[in-house]
């Protein structure tokens, strides 16, 4: 079946993704967190994603950061996510917007599109400490 490329997505957005190992989609989607939007072929559109996981989001590791429903919650509402989530800056990569690597998730918070939420501002400083703490 030949993928089908979502609208534009924003830089910022959490979206239900089916982040690859090695070259293929994993069966288990889960949030990433949208860095960057590349619009140079609009309207199909790629994005350099961050990987995200429910598992151990209190430990965290040199360009990591978590979003968790009792230290912040309406970061956490915003962000639209089921449980505390940490993502990893180490973990990027640049994908397609499509159906191969992104579904609507469930119950589907933004209608038909892979959105979950959105990161709450006051996350964008742990975000770009992340961020440095990767590109060192």
């Amino acid at each position: 079946m030949t993928p089908v490329w979502w609208t534009e997505p924003t830089a910022g957005e959490i979206v239900w993704c089916h982040f690859p190992d090695n070259i293929t989609p994993r069966p288990k989607p889960r949030p990433a967190l949208i860095l960057v939007v590349f619009d140079d072929d609009a309207p199909r559109f790629h994005v350099q994603v961050a990987y995200g996981t429910s598992q151990r989001t209190k430990t965290l590791y040199r360009g990591e950061f978590s979003i968790l429903r009792s230290s912040n919650p309406k970061a956490y509402e915003t962000a639209g996510l089921s449980y505390d989530t940490k993502f990893d800056l180490k973990q990027m990569i640049e994908l397609p917007y499509t159906t191969e690597w992104f579904s609507v998730p469930p119950a589907a918070p933004h209608g038909q599109t892979p959105k979950l939420g959105t990161l709450h501002p006051s996350l964008v400083p742990a975000v770009q400490a992340a961020y440095r703490a990767v590109m060192k």
